[in-house]
């Protein structure tokens, strides 16, 4: 269940991360100012978040949060590390599917081959970062995602919870900020568009954009996801669910109606 659960995650975000490049497609001919075009692109891309938070699905990126299941003695650190890469690689199986299906489906040809522009473009910029702020990038972009994960986890509603997720996601794509599963589907359509597709002048101008500068942009955004899940998750537990002083009987004070681990 958890697998296939991992696999709409990576499909989810996927068609958030293409919806978001398809409202980049020709903003920069079109005159659209740099600030509108990125805040659309980001209130596009939450479609991803509210997707795996509405209808349920795993997220690798939210499931940084079981950090908070591992200082509250309710799961081992051998468990969450498993739970992880469970999420990390179905999510990443799934990423990559939606990216070839909407490559075989032709997205990228849309609007006279703007779509796979904005599709290159943005796998470049991604595929073409350094190390030390693919990292930074990351752990920015993922205390923004586990905060929309927070929130949305308090919500009562479906509609409490698109309210909750589109900001912070909307901020975090706006930002252009890393993160992981996002760029599991945007490099690879990317590099779909590079290889395949007839756009004038790709190979030269787009030299980033392969398998391993796909790899390279993958390990230190995914590091830097992972310390910025485990910051907010630390930072709740210690504000909220920490046992206090003479509760010597495992019980905990919460501060908050949240409960002590979600599920994603």
């Amino acid at each position: 269940m958890l697998a296939v659960l991992g696999l709409l995650a990576g499909v989810y975000i996927g068609f958030g991360g293409l919806f978001s490049t398809v409202a980049l497609a020709g903003a920069e001919a079109s005159g659209m100012p740099f600030d509108a075009a990125r805040l659309l692109s980001g209130l596009a891309f939450s479609l991803g978040l509210v997707l795996v938070l509405v209808a349920g699905a795993e997220l690798f990126t939210g499931n940084t949060l079981l950090v908070v299941a591992w200082a509250e003695g309710r799961a081992g650190a051998a468990d969450i590390w498993k739970a992880l890469a469970l999420a990390y690689f179905t999510n990443l199986a799934g990423s990559v599917a939606v990216a070839a299906l909407a490559f075989a489906a032709g997205a990228h040809a849309a609007g006279d081959g703007a779509v796979g522009a904005a599709a290159l473009s943005t796998a470049q910029a991604k595929a073409a970062l350094p190390f030390g702020q693919a990292f930074a990038s990351g752990v920015a972009a993922n205390v923004l995602v586990c905060l929309a994960v927070w929130m949305a986890w308090g919500a009562r509603s479906a509609a409490d919870k698109v309210l909750v997720v589109v900001p912070p996601i909307a901020a975090f794509v706006a930002l252009g900020l890393e993160h992981s599963v996002a760029n599991m589907s945007l490099i690879p359509f990317g590099w779909m568009v590079r290889e395949f597709a007839d756009i004038g002048g790709n190979a030269a101008a787009f030299a980033a954009v392969t398998p391993g500068g796909f790899v390279s942009n993958l390990v230190p955004v995914t590091l830097g996801n992972m310390a910025g899940g485990a910051l907010v998750g630390a930072a709740y537990w210690f504000s909220y669910l920490r046992p206090k002083g003479a509760e010597a009987d495992g019980n905990r004070t919460h501060r908050s109606r949240h409960r002590a681990s979600p599920r994603f």
